[in-house]
C-alpha cells in the first residue's frame, strides 16, 4: 500500500508540469506485486510517466492531425487510481469530443521501462485516430438490425427480437475487434518510433500478460501476431 500511495503522489505532483495530465482524487489503489523486482520504482515509475506524456502526446497530436484533418486531436491524458482497477489503459471521448487516454495506476505501475508505456500511450492514441469507436458503433447498429430482422422473419416476440438485436450488438461490436488492435498496434508503433522510443522493446510487455490465443469473438488478437506486426512496421520504418 505505501508503494502505491507514493506513486500515485508522485504523478499528481509531476501532473503539475505534464501537460494535460489529469489525476483525480480517489483512494490509493492495492499494490501490484506480478513482476515486482523487475519494475520501476514508484520515483522512476512516476517520472517516466510524465516524460512519456511529454513525450508521446505531442507527436500523436501530429500523427492525428495529418490523417483526420476533421478530427479533435487534442489529447488528455487521464490516470485512473481506482484500487479495484487492474493493469489497463484506454481511449474513450470527452462529452465535447476530445480524445481521452485513461490509464489505470496500475498500469503505470506494471511498465518495465519508458519504451513499454510508451508504445501503449501511442497504440491508445491509435485508436481515436483510426476512428474505432465509431467504427465499433456501427458494426454494433449493423449487427443488432441483422440479428432482430431474422428474429422477426422467423416469428419471433418481441422479447425475443430484443434479445437478437441485443445479441447482434455484441457479435457486431467484436467482428472486427481484433483488426482494430492490430491497426492500433501498426499505428502505435509509427507513433512510437516518432517520438524517440523503442516500439519492439515497447511490444514485449505482451511476454508478460497472458495471451488471448485466437479465440471465436476474442476482442485481442494472439500476442506473437501482435509482436509481428511491431517488428513488421518497424523494418518498414528504418527502410525510409
Amino acid at each position: 500500500m505505501r508503494w502505491t500511495r507514493l506513486l500515485t503522489a508522485l504523478i499528481a505532483s509531476l501532473a503539475l508540469t505534464a501537460c494535460n495530465l489529469v489525476v483525480p482524487v480517489g483512494p490509493s489503489p492495492a499494490p501490484n506485486l506480478q513482476s515486482a523486482p523487475v519494475l520501476p520504482t514508484p520515483q522512476q515509475a512516476a517520472r517516466n510517466f510524465a516524460q512519456v506524456v511529454n513525450d508521446v502526446r505531442p507527436v500523436a497530436e501530429q500523427e492525428c492531425r495529418n490523417r483526420a484533418r476533421d478530427l479533435n486531436c487534442n489529447f488528455m491524458i487521464r490516470v485512473d487510481n481506482d484500487p479495484r482497477q487492474p493493469p489497463n489503459a484506454y481511449q474513450s471521448r470527452a462529452s465535447d469530443g476530445r480524445p481521452v487516454l485513461t490509464f489505470t495506476i496500475a498500469m503505470i505501475a506494471d511498465v518495465a521501462n519508458t519504451d513499454e508505456l510508451a508504445f501503449v500511450m501511442g497504440h491508445e492514441a491509435a485508436h481515436h485516430i483510426e476512428r474505432h469507436l465509431d467504427r465499433q458503433s456501427i458494426n454494433a447498429s449493423l449487427g443488432a438490425e441483422i440479428f432482430g430482422g431474422l428474429a422477426t422473419l422467423t416469428g419471433g416476440s418481441a422479447r425475443d427480437v430484443e434479445t437478437a438485436a441485443r445479441l447482434g450488438a455484441n457479435v457486431g461490436a467484436r467482428n472486427y475487434s481484433k483488426d482494430f488492435e492490430l491497426e492500433a498496434d501498426r499505428l502505435g508503433t509509427v507513433i512510437t518510433w516518432r517520438a524517440g522510443y523503442d516500439p519492439v522493446r515497447g511490444a514485449e510487455y505482451f511476454g508478460r500478460i497472458p495471451d488471448p490465443g485466437d479465440r471465436f469473438l476474442g476482442t485481442h488478437p494472439p500476442n506473437a501476431a501482435r509482436i509481428d506486426i511491431v517488428r513488421r512496421t518497424v523494418a518498414t520504418l528504418e527502410r525510409r
